[in-house]
């Protein structure tokens, strides 16, 4: 893959925990190579190291070893302030509780990605306005989350992922709470973004019929990675 613009490399990366008297390896020296542009789905059994794996790729965690480059920068090398800056910058997240804000309206919400960048109000609000129209639902721009279904909830954290033109898109259960066919739509949505945008996605997920739209499928048990077919 040496050819290949990466998005991430992670060689020999390990995290350990320790509880009480006993460690817990969560990521046993994965090594793992992830294209720019590619569509990853995540899978494994609970407890096996998903979260953990997906923290060190949304740069909120440490590995205890091993290295992380992102988008030809080593992590290891960079302060937390600057970690927060490219996290600010380069990632969006979008989480299976949409975590959005309840007294803020669709727009607003949306708006929050922006504010660590210091962009100013009406360039926030044109801007997310456009993240809007993209995942179809500008028309909702001014309802607050009690007043939009799930599905639309879920759009909302998406264009909010979407709206700082990340490079990354990290979903974590993104259809977790949603019926079947809110479902379908809301992988269909990320698909659509994921060819017309340009972005890396990678999806975690217990879902089979989700995972299987990805592209690469990667597989993770006892905090190891293996590729799956």
């Amino acid at each position: 893959m040496s050819d290949i613009k990466l998005a991430y490399q992670l060689v020999g990366v390990s995290k350990v925990f320790h509880q009480k008297k006993k460690e817990i390896k969560a990521l046993d020296l994965v090594n793992v190579e992830i294209a720019a542009n590619d569509f990853v789905s995540i899978q494994g059994p609970t407890g096996g190291g998903k979260s953990t794996l997906l923290q060190m790729l949304g740069l909120l965690d440490n590995p205890t070893n091993g290295a992380i480059e992102l988008d030809g920068e080593f992590l290891n090398e960079l302060s937390e302030a600057q970690l927060g800056e490219l996290r600010a910058k380069k990632i969006g997240f979008v989480f299976q509780n949409y975590n959005l804000i309840p007294t803020l309206s669709a727009i607003e919400n949306v708006e929050t990605a922006l504010v660590p960048l210091g962009i100013d109000k009406q360039e926030r609000h044109d801007l997310a306005l456009k993240a809007l129209e993209k995942v179809s639902l500008a028309d909702r721009a001014n309802h607050l989350p009690s007043e939009l279904s799930g599905g639309q909830q879920q759009r909302v954290a998406i264009a909010r992922a979407l709206v700082k033109s990340p490079k990354i898109i990290l979903a974590d259960e993104p259809t977790g709470n949603l019926d079947e066919s809110t479902r379908d739509e809301i992988v269909s949505v990320l698909e659509k973004l994921w060819k017309e945008e340009g972005i890396t996605l990678i999806v975690v997920t217990h879902d089979s019929a989700v995972a299987k739209r990805a592209k690469k499928h990667l597989y993770i048990k006892d905090g190891q990675v293996s590729l799956k077919a």
